[in-house]
């Protein structure tokens, strides 16, 4: 095991992980120390168990009740089955390594299950949930991460409904506003980019969807997908947005020499997680203090105006 694996193992056997205590809402510092090994080192992949064992706590996902999903599995197809299926097939086609660990029925159990989930907690909740595109490929990663589809469950759900609720209302509005936040955002830290995008009819509403809507999770290769969501789980999913950015910054030379820049842009480079990271990471220093607020509530906090 390597000396990085050993650390993060040596921080999670402490008791606070072990026990119950992690329920409450704040981060402790184990968390914040957890979060700070996660920038400083990334997990490392010599220890398979270490990702689960981290998104779990980083999700305070505590709760995995077998029964629970069982019972929503043992409903049978929900409502929007039909389109389930119309996305699940699609979902992370390209990769191999994806197709051989989670097979569709998996996605397909999983979001049905949610959607039986939500059909139960419509009068408890604000936001209501059903599927809706993209969740597909949200759920792939978890499915991927996880030791069972029951965990992988769990988390997507947490996930979903305190992460990014509004990415998967039935208007998409999170992922709205979080490409008009791009727009603004790309604005401030490289106005010549931006004017140059913008002077080619380019908006983020055009270029950027499904980097946003995924999470970038639509951007292959997939370990570099799973580091990506390491540092958003951990820090939170308004940063994607400046993780689209920085992608953008890196392929900056080639874009603003293309007299087309759409062609480059239609298919993202294959990820590289840590300079994104990086990029994203100096872009939250150069963000005026209310547009960045603006940005850490996007995901979830909805507007009554």
């Amino acid at each position: 095991m390597s000396d990085s694996a050993h650390s993060f193992n040596k921080l999670l056997t402490q008791p606070k992980y072990t026990s119950k205590s992690r329920a409450s809402g704040e981060p402790d510092d184990g968390t914040k120390k957890l979060r700070r090994m996660i920038l400083v080192e990334g997990i490392p992949s010599s220890d398979p168990t270490l990702r689960p064992r981290i998104w779990k706590i980083l999700l305070r996902v505590n709760d995995l009740s077998a029964e629970t999903y069982l019972n929503y599995v043992a409903r049978g197809p929900c409502e929007v089955r039909e389109k389930i299926r119309n996305d699940t097939f699609r979902t992370l086609a390209t990769d191999k390594g994806f197709k051989e660990r989670v097979r569709e029925d998996m996605l397909v159990r999983l979001l049905d299950a949610f959607v039986w989930r939500n059909h139960d907690r419509q009068e408890t909740h604000q936001l209501g949930f059903t599927y809706v595109q993209g969740m597909n490929v949200l759920a792939a990663p978890f499915l991927y991460t996880m030791p069972s589809e029951l965990e992988a469950f769990f988390c997507f759900s947490k996930f979903i409904e305190e992460a990014c609720p509004l990415y998967v209302q039935p208007t998409l509005e999170g992922v709205h506003r979080g490409l008009k936040l791009l727009d603004r955002c790309l604005k401030f830290v490289d106005p010549e980019l931006y004017r140059y995008l913008r002077s080619k009819n380019l908006s983020a509403e055009i270029y950027a969807f499904p980097s946003v809507l995924t999470l970038c999770a639509c951007t292959p290769p997939l370990d570099q997908v799973l580091q990506l969501w390491d540092f958003l789980l951990a820090f939170g999913v308004h940063l994607n947005v400046l993780c689209v950015i920085a992608q953008l910054l890196l392929m900056r030379d080639e874009v603003m020499a293309s007299s087309s820049p759409m062609r480059l842009l239609r298919t993202f480079p294959p990820l590289e997680a840590l300079s994104v990271i990086g990029i994203a990471v100096t872009l939250v220093r150069d963000l005026p203090a209310e547009l960045y607020d603006e940005l850490v509530r996007h995901p979830y906090e909805i507007q009554t105006s």
